[in-house]
């Protein structure tokens, strides 16, 4: 009977322990009440999809401005000015921001520093083919090269807003998927990564103008 009582007692207290996945956040609610599906990717807990936000953390709307570029102020666009697209995409953020201290990402989250993406690709076995383990399997223009999402990342084409010496405006949905990180490189450019329809890989650049429109993914703290 002890020895029964004793195999009881193992089996509740083994029952009861915590699985460490799903102790996890399935899911984060930004500022504005969009909840977001999250994906455990090695150590790092990212959000799954990309932010869609309208105000800073502590309440303050961020500018959303169409068709023209902002210095220094943190802006959002919508790609071709239509909100509705931010409900697949999300939106896009200049850098200023990302940057800025009221901070976008939601309480107990960040915007992935360069850092954080590096980590993600070490994790993933190096820049080569990378790219494929992130993107989705959907929403991209062919060839989608190598395509398996295998990370879950899920990484969708939203496109970007480009501002150029000669031209500004709007490209590369179905194509292209820009991503910020936090680190800036020179006065005017920044850290990002950069995902193409027709590659299989992750490019790391530095000379993103801050002016441009990115997607934002948030990892957390």
């Amino acid at each position: 009977m002890y020895k029964y009582t004793l195999l009881i007692l193992f089996i509740l207290v083994v029952g009861c322990k915590k699985d460490p996945a799903s102790s996890k956040e399935l899911t984060v609610t930004d500022i504005d009440g969009n909840v977001y599906e999250t994906v455990q990717i090695g150590e790092q807990l990212w959000m799954a999809e990309n932010l869609k936000v309208k105000h800073y953390r502590n309440g303050d709307p961020i500018n959303y401005i169409t068709n023209e570029w902002w210095s220094n102020e943190g802006a959002y666009y919508s790609y071709n000015n239509n909100l509705g697209n931010s409900n697949t995409y999300g939106l896009l953020y200049n850098w200023y921001a990302v940057n800025d201290l009221r901070g976008i990402a939601p309480e107990g989250w960040r915007v992935a520093t360069i850092y954080d993406w590096q980590n993600l690709v070490n994790y993933l076995g190096g820049n080569r083919a990378t790219g494929a383990k992130m993107k989705a399997t959907y929403d991209w223009d062919e060839p989608n090269t190598g395509v398996t999402n295998e990370s879950g990342f899920t990484a969708l084409p939203a496109g970007r807003f480009y501002v150029e010496e000669d031209a500004i405006g709007f490209s590369g949905l179905g194509w292209i998927a820009e991503f910020w990180s936090s680190n800036y490189w020179t006065l005017y450019d920044a850290q990002g990564v950069t995902l193409w329809y027709d590659e299989s890989d992750l490019y790391f650049y530095n000379d993103n103008d801050k002016r441009n429109g990115y997607s934002v993914r948030c990892i957390k703290d």
